[in-house]
């Protein structure tokens, strides 16, 4: 079995390009190549430079590949969305034009991706995992959404070849086991896949080999997060929005939170999966500093109960 482990910019505390408290993105480049990484995601399209000829070259000296961009945005807004349609094109474009990572064989679509995510809204943002609490969209946005999420995922792979993924994510509309349970019965896995994403699973009440048995046959790429069960108490008990979570620590290095990697380990062995998976620790980009050990101690942990690299 080969599984390969990617990192992403948000370990570095990278989620928003205009936060005027980003790290360099060199830096970003360099640690993640220090750890022992050989591919990384984009991150905020932006934040690395756009330039093809000068993001190859970068990540070239680095012995880096992309693995996969995002879209971390309103989804619904009809005013938003052709800001949506041209940070697809323009991500999409990028992905097709620069080193990206290993095609890697097995049942599900190769990289890269184009990982897709619904965030912006203050009504959601409060109550991230706190499922009682949330309000649901109403059918007419929700159809919406789904419309968009249809739209841009076309897009991706019939004029670019990127395989389009949908990350449910903790303080967006997409969430909960059942915003879940109702987009894979509104989108097909012709037009696009799924990301799972381990940390934001537990977070939302959701147990991760639950819901990557249930859904095995739609994901085509995974996220690998690990959550502090006494921090993710204390915040979810306090209705705080989900990046305030991860400023307070939420989120730490694989292996010392609440997540049992060893199980995801033997159960990700017994269905053979054979796809990438990216490692994210989300947190405050003032503290940066620490990017560098975690990054390297949770690629190091997995590597010890057994995945590849």
């Amino acid at each position: 079995m080969t599984i390969h482990i990617a990192n992403a910019p948000c370990s570095w505390g990278v989620d928003d390009p205009n936060n005027p408290h980003l790290p360099p993105w060199d830096k970003v480049l360099n640690e993640a190549h220090q750890a022992g990484y050989k591919s990384i995601e984009l991150g905020p399209w932006s934040y690395l430079p756009t330039n093809t000829k000068v993001l190859s070259d970068e990540l070239n000296q680095r012995d880096l590949s992309i693995v996969a961009g995002t879209i971390f945005d309103d989804l619904v807004s009809e005013d938003n969305f052709a800001n949506i349609l041209e940070l697809t094109h323009n991500i999409c474009r990028n992905l097709s034009q620069i080193p990206t990572s290993e095609r890697l064989l097995g049942s599900n679509y190769p990289a890269p991706y184009l990982v897709i995510i619904d965030f912006g809204h203050s009504e959601r943002a409060r109550y991230a995992g706190n499922s009682n609490k949330a309000p649901r969209m109403n059918s007419y946005d929700w159809n919406k959404m789904v419309q968009h999420i249809k739209e841009i995922s076309q897009l991706a792979w019939q004029e670019y070849g990127v395989r389009p993924v949908i990350h449910p994510h903790a303080g967006g509309y997409i969430e909960f086991a059942d915003e879940i349970e109702q987009l894979v019965q509104a989108i097909p896995y012709d037009i696009a896949g799924l990301c799972f994403d381990t940390g934001h699973l537990y977070y939302s009440g959701m147990d991760p080999i639950v819901w990557l048995t249930k859904y095995l046959d739609r994901i085509d790429y995974i996220h690998f997060k690990d959550v502090n069960a006494a921090i993710h108490k204390t915040v979810i008990n306090r209705e705080l929005d989900f990046f305030s979570a991860c400023a307070e620590g939420v989120m730490c290095p694989i292996g010392k939170g609440a997540i049992d990697y060893p199980a995801i380990h033997k159960y990700l062995v017994d269905v053979d999966y054979q796809g990438w998976i990216t490692i994210e620790q989300e947190r405050d980009p003032l503290n940066v500093d620490g990017s560098l050990a975690d990054v390297t101690e949770s690629l190091n942990y997995l590597k010890s109960v057994g995945f590849s690299r």
